[in-house]
């Protein structure tokens, strides 16, 4: 997967697009996959479009809607159109839940008379249900077929099916009756009757089953499928444990997010993050350049407090060594705490609704850390001038300094959250802003303090 990715770069960087061609239609499906996971987004718009018809659907119906939604922004509207409509319905349902309306309404529209009804039908159920999430195609046999009638159906109908190993016997008003597997149906006599060998006694799920109810029922059970009925037990569709794993693969993330007070930031995140990742310059601008300029205007005003103390500096020199220092310790502590916050959440270790515990926690970890590092950059002060006030001022300002920095680095994106403002873009420009300029004045107070004898 490695070697094709490499040999990928070198014929996009090279413009052989033949030759890439040619070596990604003989290459294994997944080792496409693979490789296309790992590509840049112009790169897997690019790859996507060399690949073969039917292997471009196989590469795209696995991968995550995200990415789905992505290449279909890249395609051309004939081609977005061709993909959405070769899919399978609940694929097709899975992803227009994702794409912006007016898109999926337009793709929705072009969909031929029969396709459309069947992708309204699945959208008129709740989202997350299992009437959402179902497919239509399925085997339907009737219990008064021989073996043999059985086999030809499944063979005739087997390409338009999402699965042929589960088959299903209903009556002639769908209402279900049994289930057969296909390996009973090979081993059977080719005389004998649907009826005597199926399973009367079916499990199945409603229309509206919640979907992850559903898919534990698949997974504890170890079940290639599962049918889903109407109120009336009328057969509707099915629940493969493909689409189970991934719909408990998403239940699990949106579970650890809603732990951490997060289900709705989630989304919100993913959201801007494509915004700032593949957003136009000018919507990029929009997120970061507001947090430039207050970093900007926080830097004229750390300029202004140290104008302020001109006079200090002017009489004792070395006063300025340690204001680098100062305001460096102070924003690599923020940048460690903002970051421990985002990661926190993010793997559900904090919880929004407790933040007031994990704050006293971090603010805790920044005074030692403080008072440890002014410990040692107060006695450094002191050693290398000989100035017993200056060690204290260095002291207690980096002390104060970094516990101040711990709390803005828990606080400024826990109040951006809370004010639905991108965390991501605004939570170092606010630290560093007000870290600055506390910290300064913080630092030139202590020293007029301690070496006032010293001054003019």
């Amino acid at each position: 997967m490695e070697n094709l990715k490499k040999s990928i770069s070198s014929y996009l960087k090279s413009k052989d697009m033949e030759a890439l061609k040619n070596m990604l239609n003989a290459a294994e499906d997944m080792e496409v996959l693979g490789a296309i996971n790992d590509l840049s987004s112009e790169e897997q718009a690019i790859v996507y479009r060399l690949l073969n018809k039917d292997r471009a659907l196989f590469i795209f119906e696995q991968l995550d809607t995200g990415l789905q939604q992505k290449l279909i922004h890249s395609f051309t509207e004939e081609k977005a159109i061709e993909m959405i409509a070769e899919l399978a319905p609940d694929d097709r349902v899975r992803l227009l839940d994702e794409l912006p309306a007016g898109v999926a309404k337009k793709l929705l529209a072009s969909l031929s008379a029969e396709e459309r009804q069947i992708t309204n039908v699945l959208m008129g159920y709740e989202a997350e249900t299992a009437g959402r999430i179902m497919t239509p195609e399925y085997v339907r046999l009737r219990r008064d077929m021989t073996v043999e009638e059985a086999l030809e159906k499944v063979k005739i109908s087997a390409k338009d099916k999402e699965t042929i190993y589960t088959l299903y016997i209903t009556d002639d008003g769908r209402t279900l009756e049994g289930v057969i597997s296909l390996r009973e149906l090979l081993i059977a006599d080719a005389n004998e009757k649907v009826e005597n060998l199926m399973q009367k006694k079916v499990i199945k799920v409603s229309t509206d089953t919640d979907q992850e109810e559903v898919a534990r029922l698949l997974h504890d059970l170890d079940l290639l499928a599962i049918p889903v009925a109407d109120k009336e037990n009328r057969l509707v569709g099915i629940i493969t444990v493909d689409d189970a794993m991934d719909i408990l693969e998403d239940e699990a993330t949106e579970d650890m997010f809603d732990k951490a007070g997060m289900a709705d930031i989630n989304r919100k995140e993913s959201s801007r993050s494509v915004v700032l990742v593949e957003g136009s310059l000018w919507d990029i601008w929009k997120v970061r350049m507001p947090f430039l300029f207050l970093t900007l205007a926080g830097g004229l005003l750390a300029g202004s407090v140290i104008d302020q103390f001109e006079e200090t500096l002017h009489s004792v020199a070395m006063v300025a060594i340690f204001i680098p220092v100062i305001m460096d310790m102070g924003g690599n502590v923020g940048t460690q705490s903002s970051t421990v916050f985002a990661r926190g959440v993010l793997l559900g270790h904090i919880s929004m609704k407790k933040i007031g515990k994990h704050l006293l926690k971090e603010i805790t970890v920044g005074f030692s850390m403080g008072v440890l590092v002014g410990i040692i950059a107060g006695l450094a002060a002191y050693i290398w001038h000989g100035i017993p006030g200056l060690g204290l001022a260095v002291g207690l300002a980096l002390m104060i300094t970094m516990t101040l920095a711990t709390l803005l680095g828990f606080m400024v994106p826990y109040i951006l959250i809370k004010l639905n403002v991108d965390q991501a873009a605004g939570t170092d420009p606010i630290i560093t802003t007000i870290k600055d300029i506390v910290g300064l004045l913080i630092y030139f107070v202590l020293v007029n303090q301690f070496l006032g004898h010293l001054l003019y």
